[in-house]
Order: structure tokens, then sequence, then C-alpha cells
């Protein structure tokens, strides 16, 4: 009598798509930094060869972009959120708090976001990036009176993005920045308001 045999075979993995390994790499990304987002622990990370992935980002750095337009949409959602029916002040007050908390917890995402590389632009740069700026100015200009005010939404971004950094870093110290972040924006706050009432 023949035996019988089964024949296990791999398939390509249906479920396998760009949407399902741009979370994956999301993760990596969240706990380790970009260094840690290399094709074959992605590959791994999602039970597939690392062939498989270039089925649908052709490299690494393609992967990093998609990831770069993904953290500028979300930052541009929770400005969205944040600023929905305030006071074109009370919304850029509330931006600003949304902004360091995304920075603050997204570590890694607000790096690749900001940060330029060789082989791709930084995440502003990106059309999500673009999108994300026309919020901010749009915000800006509804407190300064200036619909393409971008000498006060470059001086509004400039602040935020220092106060990120620094409070990153560490620099602020123990005593983090206290009354400092408050006093800053205000100032800036104050001055596009006078802009708008001259």
């Amino acid at each position: 009598m023949a035996s019988r045999r089964t024949l296990f075979t791999v398939p390509y993995p249906a479920k396998l798509t760009p949407a399902t390994i741009l979370r994956e790499a999301q993760t990596l990304l969240d706990h380790g930094g970009p260094d840690a987002l290399a094709m074959r622990p992605l590959a791994d990370a999602l039970g597939v060869r690392p062939g498989s992935l270039y089925r649908h980002f052709d490299s690494r750095a393609a992967l990093l972009n998609q990831l770069a337009e993904h953290a500028a949409d979300a930052l541009r959602d929770d400005v969205t959120a944040a600023a929905h029916a305030r006071t074109p002040r009370a919304a850029l007050d509330a931006i600003a708090r949304a902004y360091l908390h995304f920075a603050h917890t997204r570590p890694h995402t607000y790096d690749l976001l900001m940060t330029p590389r060789p082989e791709q632009p930084p995440g502003i740069k990106t059309t999500a990036g673009k999108h994300l700026w026309n919020a901010l100015l749009a915000h800006v200009g509804a407190l300064s009176g200036n619909p393409d005010d971008t000498g006060h939404a470059v001086a509004y971004w400039t602040f935020l993005h220092g106060a990120a950094s620094l409070q990153r870093s560490g620099l602020y110290g123990a005593s983090g920045p206290q009354d400092g972040l408050d006093i800053g924006l205000n100032a800036i706050l104050d001055r596009m308001e006078r802009a708008a009432h001259p």
C-alpha cells in the first residue's frame, strides 16, 4: 500500500498588505527607533521572508518615507482635534499642548518626521507634511488676521520644536520647564493678536 504524504507549502501571505507592513514597522519604530527598523527584523515580526516586503516597498528608505507621511498625518489629526470648536487663541494654545504631547509620547516617530535623511526628505517635506504646515498656518492666520502669515507660523513652530527638543534632551533638568513654556507661548500669541489689531 503506497504511503500517503501530506505536502506542506508556505503560501504567500494573503494578508500581507502595505497597511499591515506599516503597522508592524510602526511598532518596531516606536520601540527601538529607526535603527531597529530593518527589513529582516520586520519580515521576522510579520512571519514572512524579507523578499515578500519588497513586493510592497522597494527599499527601507521607501518604507521610512511612508512612515514619515503617516507621522505628519497623525500629528495633523491631533492638531485638528485639539483646535476643534475653540477660539483662535485657545486653539493655538491647545495645539501647542497636543504638539508637545505627540513629541513626548512618540519620540521616534517625531524624530522621523523632523529629521532629514540622506535618501529622503524629512516628513515635513512630504505631501502630508505640507498639509500639516497648512493646518498650522490656517490657525495662525485666524488669530493674526493674515491667512498667509508665514512669519508668525514659523515663529510658532520654531518655538514648539525647540521646546520639544529641549524636553527630549533633558536640558530642562529635574524641575522641568516650569512656567517658561507658558511665557514663551503667550508672548508669541500676544504678538499675533497685536498684528491683528495694530
